[in-house]
């Protein structure tokens, strides 16, 4: 198999019929095998019966049916798992990613590159979502060091053996091209055309406090497992020491007053330093435990580290 496009799906009914007739235009063109996966994480509307109807007159195409709704990480695992392609396409499902950019995809992913994530440079999107979006893409490519544009644009094409080592749960698909580039496969990003939304409403909802605060700790937890994640004594190792470090001179500050006949018994800040040494000393005896965990769950599988 050459190719497959992994389109995850949510309550997309108006689009199905447009979509898949835009695919087949282009991918009958390419001359390859290819396959189209659909992924519909438990929609609610007619998508599904649009599907197996397009499916009975389309031998390239497969679903994959959710018991319900478990979100774009768990859409994609899935599916990763079940591609058989040795490039993966994915975009989404509401025509605002155009299949005609397929073959440019397959273009610049052969001048050597493993992944490349489309740039939405232009996004048909209202004010708040680019504003969230630039406040998402400069945080991960500030933490990651990775330079992209957009993190969290679905329109990508990777290698097979990408997808087959990239392990995805939560929200992680906003970061796929960071946990590739941390395994050492070479990433890039192409500019892509983006359309204005055609039928429906996005999936993407209100952007509330909870998204936002989202938008500010997700990166920072994805750098943490993917950087710390088999030396958690350096993490919390450097927490404990800075805490610990605080409380030494807070309470040799304070120890210099006493020594001087200043009373600093009922002063908060001696609480501060006592407080900020016992913190210092558990975070460090917490690092000291991951590392025994690490050592005990490391894989034995050694070959995650060569280049195939």
């Amino acid at each position: 198999m050459d190719l497959s496009v992994v389109v995850p799906l949510y309550n997309e009914e108006g689009s199905l019929r447009e979509l898949n007739k835009k695919l087949q235009s282009v991918l009958s063109r390419l001359n390859i095998n290819y396959e189209i996966l659909y992924i519909d994480d438990g929609s609610r509307d007619n998508s599904v019966k649009i599907l197996k109807e397009l499916a009975v007159q389309d031998r390239h195409l497969k679903i994959i049916q959710h018991k319900r709704n478990f979100g774009k990480s768990t859409a994609l695992a899935v599916a990763f798992s079940k591609t058989e392609g040795d490039l993966v396409v994915t975009m989404d499902a509401d025509l605002q990613d155009d299949p005609e950019e397929i073959p440019r995809f397959i273009e610049q992913i052969n001048q050597g590159y493993d992944l490349v994530s489309g740039w939405k440079q232009d996004r048909q999107d209202p004010l708040v979502k680019l504003i969230s979006s630039k406040i998402f893409n400069l945080t991960v490519s500030f933490l990651s060091g990775l330079k992209i544009h957009d993190f969290n644009c679905g329109f990508k094409i990777y290698r097979k053996e990408v997808v087959k080592n990239l392990e995805i749960y939560g929200e992680l698909h906003r970061f796929l091209p960071f946990l590739a580039h941390q395994q050492g496969f070479r990433v890039t990003e192409m500019k892509v055309q983006h359309h204005a939304r055609k039928f429906g409403e996005s999936k993407y909802g209100h952007l509330g406090l909870r998204r936002f605060s989202n938008y500010i700790l997700d990166p920072i937890n994805v750098v943490f497992i993917t950087k710390y994640k088999r030396k958690p004594a350096h993490f919390f190792g450097n927490l404990g020491m800075m805490a610990f470090g605080l409380g030494i001179l807070i309470c040799i500050y304070l120890s210099i007053l006493w020594f001087w006949g200043q009373g600093i018994g009922n002063r908060p800040l001696l609480f501060l330093g006592v407080l900020l040494i016992i913190i210092g000393i558990q975070l460090i005896a917490m690092g000291f435990l991951g590392e025994l965990i690490v050592r005990e769950n490391i894989s034995k599988d050694k070959d995650e580290y060569i280049k195939k």
